[in-house]
């Protein structure tokens, strides 16, 4: 019996007829409450997606008696052995400071001496490391004092600096926290010269960050983007994230349209320009004729808003919507202008402020459109799972295409995206999001035309999750130096993660200024050269 319903064992003399059927009725009562528990996890489950929760996990049986003892075949040998070699693989690089012999005792004639098995022990030493230097003092003949230069870098050293540094942006520990901490250790700090180490002094790391959005430009096939909210002083604001595998840069502001995001992307240029590439997006935005006809006759190049704002007031373009969209074609053309390439594909998850030039969407944010929706009923449900299956079809035979290209393939896929498209649903709401669907298909499948594009903004978002991390813990930046510092230092950690160098070592690295590791912008040239 199902459900757990165990009934006594009847002799043949006691089931009779109406026993019997007694046992049919509570069986049949047993699968219906099996079947009922199970549509109720369901619905739980699919009430747990639509509030952006987790499901109920599915938790696997216990491998725990088997008798292969849960390691599966590859683990065979005696526990000893397996110990050993486990050791010796987690071990093998490890740098040694100090090596002891441990003898053994009592230590027989005839016994044979066989060399040493290695044991090794880590350990971690963090106490303070003060020195006093004694300054000579001398007096001259005339009454003035000669002192003995202090030793370069002030009161506090290279490798404490870094630490704090490395605690605060990489471990998020909050200042109060870390001050505690470092008092904690026996080291003498104010919190407001903790706040100075942590923002002060910093012009070469800021240059570092800004050198990477610049060689990124130059060397990057596409960019992906994302932002997400980052307060400062107690006001909403913002972050944007651009970046690819090869660098991370982050910049926080108060604004993340698109007239921002143009800004951001020109960082190192504030001047605005007029020319064929400036009018050609005014024109394609639907910028009234007669103002794009006033602006292309007094062309020329602004160095900064204030002198572009003058000339708009001057040329009569008032009205916010004809501002933004002359401004946005203004800081577009300032980019052809400086050599941005007009090829360069923007990918992100279809947020508006990010569909310039050439624009790839995410498939992920695109399918999750199709998921949102709530079916009504089976037959709705039926018709969103095909819809979903035929879109992972396309996506897995991306792929395969991405891997590589033919006509053949590419043709198909074409084919097979419009005969989705073009389905005609019983079910209303899936019929209209095929058809928004359909009209970001030049965004979906520009990876045709450039291979190399992800099919994904996940990236982005794996490097911009840094963001929300932080703003859950410490709220958000309450001074203009600490707000670029959290940029400029998020920006350099995940960059030389993407190219496996120790934030740790970047940071004494620096701190000390030895500068022994190469520019990141190095390592970013590197890799982009290693794919030509």
């Amino acid at each position: 019996m199902k459900q757990g319903i165990e009934l006594p064992q009847l002799s043949k003399a006691e089931l009779t007829p109406a026993v019997v059927k007694l046992q049919e009725i509570a069986q049949k009562l047993a699968d219906r409450v099996q079947l009922q528990d199970e549509e109720i996890q369901r619905l739980k489950d699919e009430i747990a997606v639509l509030k952006k929760q987790k499901k109920r996990p599915k938790i696997r049986p216990s491998k725990m008696d088997d008798s292969t003892g849960g390691g599966g075949s590859g683990n065979s040998g005696s526990p000893r052995s397996r110990r050993s070699k486990t050791k010796s693989k987690k071990t093998q690089d490890l740098e040694f400071h100090h090596t002891e012999v441990v003898k053994v005792e009592g230590v027989q004639e005839d016994w044979t001496f066989k060399g040493y098995e290695n044991y090794v022990v880590q350990d971690l030493r963090i106490e303070p490391d003060n020195t006093c230097y004694r300054l000579e003092q001398w007096q001259k003949p005339d009454g003035t004092y000669v002192s003995a230069k202090a030793p370069a870098g002030g009161h506090y050293r290279a490798t404490l600096v870094s630490y704090i540094l490395h605690q605060y942006h990489h471990q998020h520990v909050t200042q109060p926290l870390l001050l505690e901490q470092l008092k904690e250790l026996g080291f003498k700090i104010s919190a407001g010269k903790l706040s100075e180490l942590l923002i002060e002094g910093k012009e070469d790391f800021h240059r570092e960050k800004d050198e990477l959005l610049a060689v990124g430009k130059e060397v990057s096939r596409y960019l992906q983007t994302d932002d997400t909210g980052a307060r400062h002083k107690g006001k909403n604001g913002y972050c944007t994230y651009i970046g690819n595998d090869l660098f991370a840069w982050f910049e926080s502001t108060e604004s993340k349209s698109r007239v921002n995001f143009l800004r951001l992307l020109g960082a190192e240029h504030t001047d605005y320009v007029v020319n064929a590439g400036a009018l050609e997006y005014m024109q394609r935005q639907g910028l009234a004729k007669e103002k794009v006809a006033v602006l292309e006759a007094q062309g020329g190049q602004f160095a900064d808003h204030k002198a572009w704002t003058e000339h708009l007031s001057t040329l009569g373009i008032e009205g916010k919507r004809h501002i933004a969209i002359a401004t946005e074609g203004a800081l577009m053309g300032s980019l052809l202008a400086h050599g941005f390439p007009t090829e360069m594909a923007i990918v992100s998850d279809d947020a508006g402020q990010f569909n310039v030039f050439r624009h790839g969407l995410c498939w992920i944010h695109a399918e999750r459109a199709i998921v949102r929706i709530i079916p009504l009923n089976e037959t709705h449900r039926k018709e969103q799972q095909w819809v979903r299956e035929q879109i992972w079809d396309l996506y897995a035979d991306l792929k395969i295409y991405k891997a590589a290209p033919n006509d053949e393939l590419k043709q198909d896929i074409d084919a097979r995206f419009e005969e989705l498209c073009a389905t005609r649903m019983r079910f209303a709401t899936l019929g209209q999001a095929l058809k928004r669907f359909h009209r970001n298909k030049s965004e979906l499948l520009l990876v045709l035309e450039k291979p190399w594009l992800p099919l994904h903004n996940n990236l982005g978002e794996s490097d911009i999750r840094e963001y929300v991390t932080k703003r859950k813990i410490s709220g958000s930046t309450r001074s203009d130096p600490g707000r670029r510092c959290r940029d400029t230092f998020t920006s350099l950690k995940k960059t030389c993660r993407k190219h496996g160098i120790s934030f740790w070592e970047y940071l004494k690295d620096r701190v000390s200024g030895n500068n022994l590791i190469p520019p990141l912008t190095e390592y970013i040239r590197q890799a982009a050269d290693s794919r030509s």
